[in-house]
């Protein structure tokens, strides 16, 4: 099964791709929102998504979920990557906590690939996490 994790910071989609436990190496490595009030750059976001996932033939997403309130809180924009996400016609979105990926970390002894960004390790998690 071919999922994608995701992690959403400031407007950035970063995203990690995960077939049978092995890291695909994508040259894709994050999709931007550039405006969140701008009606035709949302719209742009959602295809660039939906044609990510198409192209990679992604079957499972796994989102990794930002707190609604106190100091670590989302701000408004991932929230509304988030619902754009999940109107995806392609596959599945799953919502994943960061208390979980922590977990999951420590229960498995996660070795990163040596291709990995450092700044794909939590989308990496999320994909593993499936």
């Amino acid at each position: 099964m071919k999922v994608c994790g995701i992690e959403l910071k400031a407007n950035n989609a970063i995203l990690s791709v995960v077939e049978n436990n092995e890291f695909k190496n994508l040259k894709l490595k994050k999709i931007t929102l550039e405006d969140d009030e701008k009606q035709e750059c949302v719209k742009e976001f959602f295809l660039k998504i939906e044609e990510f996932l198409n192209q990679n033939c992604i079957e499972k997403i796994v989102l990794k979920k930002r707190a609604k309130k106190g100091n670590f809180a989302g701000g408004a924009v991932t929230f509304k990557m988030e619902g754009v996400i999940q109107l995806n016609s392609i596959c599945s979105t799953h919502l994943v906590c960061a208390q979980t990926l922590s977990a999951f970390e420590k229960k498995n002894e996660i070795t990163f690939p040596s291709e990995l960004k450092k700044y794909q390790e939590q989308s990496y998690l999320c994909a593993l996490n499936a």
